[in-house]
């Protein structure tokens, strides 16, 4: 068989699998849905990573009868713990779609698609929040990342909910007058933000708190002092996360990468990444802070390469199939039911 490589970028809004050559040469990329396997259920969450892994294979003019790959690499939002990454290893072989397996947290990705070694760290705040740090001799630093009880601040959803809070109390007295108020209301099509209280409580509204996350960013970049004190905590947060995994890992002093990702990062251009960068260099003054928009699902086929060996060319010829950061091949939606 021909050495390939399968990627799985599961995150917990979609889905992303990319099947390369030991080459670099993309194959076939899909897209479908996000299911975490930690929030889906195990069978559920691999039903679907399979059903866009066969997709691709079909794609990439496989037969039926041979494994997909050489090596899948899989980087997943909620393979937190060593635990869940050894869990999700054993049922990801069994499913047999390569004779090799290597699960880990979707940061990893993150890390690889943004650095030319896999090293530096990286922070991602996206639907949630989480870093990771790598040293050139291997050591890593982590958190828990699972959510409030092991103290995370931030993510589209949480930022969604604080702006919500936050329109509330401005309503009925308990909080600062804000534009979130307006905007708010405008987005839901209603006068009292109440009465969208009490739609959401009896489900008669969906509540969708990322959909609330760009409307904050939108009414602080406006001047309103209490939605830019939601964006200036989150500054602090993304600050803390990168330092303290350089602290740890002994890398402040070190011309090191600090890579930025998530749909959170990525769509709010220096109103996050200016302030993160200025503070970030005054404990770290030869790092190289920017945010990485390239697919994670690259960085996750990247690391796949590396494992099986791939040659350096395998890297630039698989960096070069992106323009303006977009996949070559067009994607395939599949069904969240697998």
């Amino acid at each position: 068989m021909t050495d390939r490589v399968l990627a799985i970028d599961g995150g917990n809004s979609k889905t992303a699998v990319l099947l390369v050559d030991a080459d670099g040469k993309v194959l076939a990329q899909v897209r479908g849905p996000g299911a975490p396997p930690q929030t889906v259920g195990m069978k559920r969450g691999l039903d679907v990573f399979e059903g866009l892994a066969r997709e691709a294979a079909v794609l990439a003019g496989l037969s039926p009868d041979e494994p997909i790959a050489t090596h899948t690499a899989a980087y997943l939002a909620g393979a937190d713990l060593p635990r869940e990454e050894e869990e999700l290893t054993r049922a990801i072989t069994e499913r047999g779609w390569s004779p090799s397996v290597v699960v880990g947290n979707d940061t990893f990705a993150l890390l690889r698609s943004g650095t030319a070694s896999g090293v530096g760290v990286a922070v991602v705040c996206g639907a949630g929040i989480n870093a990771v740090g790598v040293a050139a001799d291997g050591r890593t630093h982590r958190f828990p990342a699972l959510g409030q009880i092991s103290g995370d601040w931030g993510g589209g959803g949480h930022l969604g909910e604080k702006a919500l809070w936050l329109a509330v109390r401005a309503e009925d007295g308990r909080g600062a007058p804000t534009e979130l108020l307006p905007a708010l209301l405008a987005h839901y099509g209603e006068t009292s933000i109440l009465t969208v209280v009490e739609k959401l409580h009896f489900q008669e509204v969906q509540f969708d708190p990322h959909a609330l996350s760009p409307i904050l960013f939108e009414v602080a970049g406006r001047g309103d002092a209490v939605a830019q004190s939601v964006v200036d905590r989150l500054v602090e947060e993304v600050v803390l996360l990168s330092t303290v995994s350089l602290r740890k890992l002994g890398l402040v002093g070190e011309p090191v990468d600090v890579v930025l990702g998530g749909g959170v990062m990525t769509g709010t251009g220096e109103t996050v990444l200016g302030p993160v960068r200025a503070r970030v260099l005054e404990v770290a003054p030869l790092a190289r802070v920017r945010v990485v928009d390239l697919p994670p699902v690259v960085g996750a086929a990247l690391l796949g390469l590396d494992t099986i060996g791939a040659s350096p060319g395998a890297e630039l010829r698989l960096r070069s199939a992106y323009d303006d950061h977009l996949p070559v091949q067009a994607s395939v939606e599949v069904a969240a039911g697998g």
